[in-house]
């Protein structure tokens, strides 16, 4: 979402929360640049090109979990029927957010955002609204608290209806596999038959530079992101219904007009129903 197209600021622009350090690179600002949004600083602008130095092919990663996360809730609220969302790591706002593709299809589709980000509450609670049928919530919450999560979502969302869980680039941020598979499982287990897991996350499965420019991007200081393998990812849908084609190259996921990415792209994503 471009500050020159909204007419609103961009980052550099607004008063910046005490909280926000500038002076450290952030995947969600640096993630919005790759993107074309004005929500970053300047040191994730130098760093989002010091990593596309190494990798060029990153904006096309970004663009393709986008264009992923958009046909996903597209399904989910189209051919699912899903009208609850839990967008989890949701990042900055930028085109086609999570309540804009689910309550363009279902008006009175219920959507609560999580992220831990100052800049990213700043700009969601100006930004994300929603449709006067349906709901839009954002949660200042911790992808580490699961519990505490899901118990602030049950403020909007209801836990006896299904929902569409949204984990979209974020699993990363947990190194430890294993803790990352037990925050989904956490997540999933509150969720009630019939509800869904859309997740998608980097690899290196297809570019050796992409592992180099994340491991740079690491050394910076910054949060550090932990890119798996295709495998670790099928690994989070473990006990649910995968719906076809199952966990594949982004691009490849029930692909459209709206795909201009290559096929085979390191980020791989799948949904999977809890039955």
């Amino acid at each position: 979402m471009d500050s020159q197209a909204t007419g609103r600021p961009g980052a550099d622009d607004v008063d910046v929360p005490q909280k926000i350090d500038t002076s450290v690179p952030h995947s969600a600002r640096i993630w919005n640049y790759w993107l074309g949004g004005k929500d970053n600083f300047a040191v994730d602008r130098e760093a989002g090109d010091q990593y596309r130095q190494v990798f060029p092919g990153v904006v096309d990663v970004a663009r393709a979990s986008r264009q992923f996360l958009v046909r996903s809730i597209t399904f989910l609220a189209g051919e699912a029927g899903v009208r609850q969302f839990l967008d989890v790591g949701t990042g900055l706002p930028t085109a086609n957010n999570t309540h804009e593709v689910a309550q363009g299809i279902a008006p009175d589709a219920r959507i609560v955002y999580v992220d831990s980000d100052p800049l990213v509450l700043v700009h969601a609670r100006a930004l994300l609204v929603g449709t006067p049928e349906g709901r839009t919530a954002y949660i200042d919450g911790d992808l580490h608290d699961p519990a505490a999560v899901i118990a602030e979502a049950g403020r909007t969302l209801d836990f006896q209806q299904p929902i569409g869980l949204i984990l979209s680039g974020i699993m990363g941020h947990v190194p430890d596999y294993e803790t990352a598979r037990s925050i989904t499982r956490q997540l999933l287990a509150s969720l009630p038959s019939g509800s869904y897991l859309s997740l998608n996350d980097g690899t290196s499965l297809i570019s050796a530079e992409m592992q180099q420019a994340q491991d740079d991007y690491n050394d910076t200081g910054a949060s550090p992101y932990t890119l798996r393998s295709p495998d670790e990812i099928a690994g989070f849908f473990d006990g649910l219904e995968l719906v076809e084609p199952g966990v594949v190259p982004c691009p490849r996921w029930r692909p459209d007009d709206a795909v201009d990415t290559p096929e085979d792209i390191d980020a791989f994503g799948g949904v999977g129903r809890k039955t």
